[in-house]
């Protein structure tokens, strides 16, 4: 007979306080992680954004249209700054004005605490969305280069320097897109930085470095996308490529800290 007030079946014990947990889920690599959230960033942007990239094409055409009939065709530099600047553009208005809209958005929206639940490592959600839209500047960049070659007289030999280019200018533009869409504290202000990073692109990108007054010239130093410009225009005319290797590698280096900062500021975001 059981007892009055004895339950039949008495229930599990609640484990004690910091005794052992459920496991989870074992964290995937790096190089896993990367390449499975670029391909699912990958497929949800591909329609959304090629009319974008349209954009940004045919915004750095009408720059080099509008430039076509101000600067000195016979300066060698002039055009070869022309060039190389409009076709950073590309990079930069998708890498790193988009990119800081999107996290801008996400942070917003409370939708990075999504990606701290999936079994990836924090860098890899950052480096994955990076390269998606980094990965949409290729086809536009090489049209805009190809078209400004044209249109200035300029060498088409050397063009598949911006297979190299595009990638290292990219990862340091979008590290400072993801940067200031993480850290803004609001969207709108984000947004605006963004803007204001393509918009400094676009002004020191186009000008040759030789015709700015100093104190410009060292904003222009400071800017990411200056080195990608200085690396494609190293590749015209009689070709400078210890110049060209210089620049790459202040792009990667910037890249490689910006977006280890960018890593700090997701984490920091999405526990915060």
């Amino acid at each position: 007979m059981t007892t009055v007030g004895t339950p039949r079946s008495a229930p599990r014990e609640a484990p004690e306080r910091g005794g052992p947990q459920a496991d989870l889920a074992p964290t995937t690599p790096l190089w896993a992680g990367l390449v499975a959230v670029y391909r699912a960033q990958l497929s949800r942007t591909r329609v959304s954004r090629v009319p974008l990239l349209f954009v940004a094409v045919f915004q750095s055409v009408g720059i080099m249209i509008l430039m076509r009939g101000v600067v000195d065709t016979g300066s060698d530099s002039a055009r070869e700054a022309v060039v190389a600047g409009s076709s950073v553009l590309v990079v930069a208005f998708v890498a790193l004005n988009l990119l800081a809209q999107h996290f801008g958005a996400l942070r917003a929206a409370n939708a990075l605490d999504y990606y701290m639940t999936l079994p990836v490592r924090p860098a890899a959600v950052v480096l994955g969305m990076a390269a998606a839209y980094a990965s949409f500047t290729l086809p536009g960049t090489i049209a805009t280069a190809v078209t400004g070659a044209l249109m200035f007289q300029l060498p088409l030999a050397n063009l598949w320097a911006l297979l190299v280019v595009v990638p290292l200018s990219g990862a340091a533009l979008a590290g400072v897109g993801a940067v200031f869409g993480l850290l803004a504290p609001r969207q709108e202000l984000a947004t605006l930085l963004g803007q204001l990073g393509m918009s400094a692109a676009l002004l020191l990108g186009v000008i040759p470095a030789d015709r700015m007054p100093r104190v410009i010239e060292l904003g222009r130093d400071l800017l990411p996308s200056s080195y990608g410009v200085d690396a494609f225009i190293a590749t015209y005319g009689t070709p400078d490529w210890t110049a060209f290797a210089t620049n790459l590698a202040v792009c990667a280096g910037v890249g490689v800290a910006m977006l280890t900062l960018a890593t700090w500021a997701f984490r920091r975001t999405s526990r915060g």
